[in-house]
């Protein structure tokens, strides 16, 4: 069994939608209702597996790591195993255990196309990663449950700062998340807060909602990631924690809670395609 957040989306960094094409320019994928154009979706209950995909070590002079599908062909560029794991089982990187230096540090290019026509949803893709983990790298694992350094999402003293959504309340959150420079904007329609939680993976603990709230928003959060690459004519965005406090009307409190992780029983580098 997944994780809530796992079955909710992929975590993101930088969607654009360009002719029906979904491009993830610097990081992991955002899905969401109107996030993508073009080709039509898979069928809710199909459950794709690889009519054809090939893994191959990815050029050490590649800078960028595109994630790229028009219609059902997929690439992606500069990937670590422990990315496909964030992608694949929707955990926060602290939440991978018993994986081996070069999960981290080795990187693949992937090119594939499913055998379901169309394009797959969050839990569809997620299944994807999960098996080209499993068929390609020879993934075997288990989840335990643990107790691990989180933050907790609550409500601040002064009270949340969120403006109800006008869309459908059982539908997909669009997500998007840009970076500029040390900055990161998360911005968000239709979501939950388990949602915003899930997005703030860029945090060197999983964020858990402690809020309450029940409710889908529109809002948009901008801090700074990197304090070495923020704006230095004072236009900085605050810290994450600030910003959570100041513009949401939310606060992120350190602590430690029982959390399902990853624990990697074996995992192997592909062979030859």
């Amino acid at each position: 069994m997944m994780t809530e957040r796992a079955t909710m989306r992929l975590r993101s960094i930088g969607v654009a939608v360009i002719a029906g094409t979904l491009i993830c320019v610097t990081g992991r994928m955002a899905w969401g209702q109107g996030t993508v154009a073009g080709p039509g979706m898979m069928a809710h209950d199909a459950d794709p597996d690889w009519e054809a995909v090939t893994v191959r070590p990815t050029d050490p002079n590649t800078k960028d790591d595109p994630f790229v599908i028009v219609g059902r062909h997929l690439t992606m560029q500069n990937r670590s195993v422990e990315n496909l794991l964030l992608l694949g089982y929707g955990v926060h990187k602290s939440e991978i255990v018993g994986a081996p230096e070069w999960v981290r540090t080795a990187h693949f290019d992937v090119d594939g196309v499913p055998d379901v026509q169309g394009q797959p949803d969050t839990a569809q893709m997620q299944s994807l990663m999960r098996k080209l983990l499993a068929e390609r790298f020879g993934l075997k694992m288990h989840f335990e449950q643990r107790v691990v350094p989180v933050y907790a999402l609550t409500v601040a003293k002064s009270g949340a700062k969120l403006d109800a959504s006008k869309g459908d309340p059982n539908g997909l959150p669009d997500e998007r998340l840009l970076r500029n420079g040390g900055e990161q904007t998360i911005k968000m329609v239709n979501a939950n807060m388990g949602d915003l939680a899930t997005m703030m993976f860029s945090l060197d603990r999983p964020v858990v909602d402690q809020t309450g709230l029940k409710g889908r928003y529109d809002f948009q959060l901008r801090y700074t990631v990197d304090e070495l690459r923020a704006a230095p004519d004072g236009n900085a965005a605050p810290s994450a924690f600030t910003a959570v406090q100041e513009q949401l009307g939310l606060k992120l409190e350190p602590m430690k809670a029982e959390a399902k992780v990853v624990v990697i029983d074996a995992v192997e580098k592909p062979g030859a395609n």
